[in-house]
């Protein structure tokens, strides 16, 4: 396939990357192997991202919700996190991206959170693809944080309630300085949103692919962008006739 418009490229894309475990059952393999083949293609799409010129790549990483899974699953999970965020640091660094997270970081294990620190710090000059990393996240949760940081500045005299509206919203999201997602991509074909985003993919593209993540590469992109560049994006308003 081959590479879309520039003019119609998304600004922003964020994925929530599933598939991992019925890759690896699949193969007869541990989930967690598949949480391993997960990671290459994280390398593979960002690599991909920066080459188009897309401006953020927010990957679901790690939801609120998955801190129910099996403990000895979940200390996986956060020592493959911990690997990736030191072993890409130069990969990273090479092709310009720089590095952000969203989520109640506070919750990840201490080891996690300074290696996150670390990298983000390492590559905070960089102007090229902003990888934004999705960790222990959950849209709701999100949204209750910023309604708890507004309510104590109203409680405190700081803000007028009537002062209260979606920018202000938006400024007190974990995505303050992000903008909102143009396309939303979800792999192994599942129909949901899986309280990611939930706020900010209001006006989003969706985009679901068959496709589990392991196995989702460039060219799954590429579809993915060939997809969003046919939609008419509207936010609402009437499309214009055609020849008018």
């Amino acid at each position: 396939m081959s590479t879309p418009d520039a003019t119609k490229i998304p600004r922003h894309v964020a994925i929530i990357m599933d598939g991992n475990g019925r890759w690896a059952k699949q193969r007869s393999l541990p989930r967690l192997e598949g949480h391993r083949a997960g990671a290459e293609s994280v390398r593979a799409i960002v690599r991909a991202c920066g080459e188009l010129g897309i401006g953020y790549l927010t990957l679901y990483a790690f939801s609120s919700e998955n801190w129910r899974r099996p403990k000895a699953e979940v200390t996986a999970l956060m020592a493959l996190l911990e690997f990736y965020l030191q072993r890409e640091v130069a990969e990273l660094d090479k092709n310009n991206v720089r590095l952000a997270a969203i989520g109640r970081i506070h919750e990840l294990p201490e080891s996690a959170q300074r290696q996150l620190d670390k990298s983000i710090e390492a590559l905070r000059k960089n102007t090229g693809l902003t990888l934004v990393l999705a960790l222990s996240y959950g849209g709701r949760t999100e949204i209750v944080d910023a309604v708890r940081s507004i309510a104590r500045d109203a409680k405190t005299g700081a803000l007028d309630i009537a002062d209260i509206n979606e920018e202000l919203i938006s400024q007190r999201l974990y995505t303050r300085d992000i903008p909102d997602p143009d396309l939303l991509v979800r792999t192994s074909g599942e129909l949901r949103v899986s309280n990611f985003l939930l706020w900010q993919i209001s006006y989003a593209e969706i985009h679901v692919t068959d496709t589990l993540w392991p196995d989702f590469r460039k060219p799954q992109l590429l579809a993915a962008l060939d997809d969003y560049s046919k939609r008419q994006r509207r936010f609402g308003r009437v499309a214009p006739l055609e020849g008018n």
